[in-house]
């Protein structure tokens, strides 16, 4: 995938209004990336990844990119409680796939949103894992889990191939 893919993943659940959104599990930034490219110089991002490497990576192809928007880039684990404004918006690309207890941190997650913020998800469109991609979801198996865990009017965004597990997904759901 290339950076129009993954704009085009997320531009359906990005609404016009700016705010200020966090990409939680950045990783070096693919996703930052497009969403800075949505939300455009007004748009707040704050970046969250554990690993300092990948946010210095992300940090470079943001100036190079984007040099107007503004980036506050946190090295936390976002599986543990966050001190975070609540957000418009927050952004879970491949990362969500990396936990295997999701309810108890979507239920946190939902607390760091503003009613009738958006949680957008992107991920591959199965329901068995390995090695390198150990819980993933579903489309089918995202719906039930959002609803459950007090996120309102999911629905799918857009569906690209994948060489790596078939198929991805984008999914938005409301605080």
């Amino acid at each position: 995938m290339n950076h129009q893919d993954h704009v085009r993943l997320l531009r359906k659940g990005v609404p016009a209004e700016v705010g200020t959104w966090a990409d939680l599990g950045a990783g070096s930034g693919a996703f930052t990336l497009a969403l800075a490219e949505l939300l455009g110089p007004g748009g707040q991002i704050i970046a969250i990844d554990k690993d300092q490497a990948s946010l210095r990576l992300l940090e470079q192809s943001m100036r190079a990119m984007f040099p107007a928007n503004t980036v506050n880039y946190i090295r936390d684990d976002f599986t543990r409680p966050l001190t975070l404004a609540q957000l418009d918006g927050i952004v879970m690309a491949n990362s969500l796939h990396y936990v295997q207890d999701k309810d108890a941190l979507l239920k946190r997650i939902h607390t760091y949103l503003r009613p009738q913020g958006r949680l957008l998800l992107v991920e591959y469109n199965v329901d068995r894992g390995n090695p390198w991609v150990p819980y993933p979801l579903s489309y089918h198996t995202w719906e039930g889990l959002a609803g459950r865990n007090g996120y309102n009017e999911t629905h799918l965004l857009e569906r690209v191939p994948s060489r790596f597990l078939r198929e991805m997904y984008s999914a938005a759901s409301t605080a």
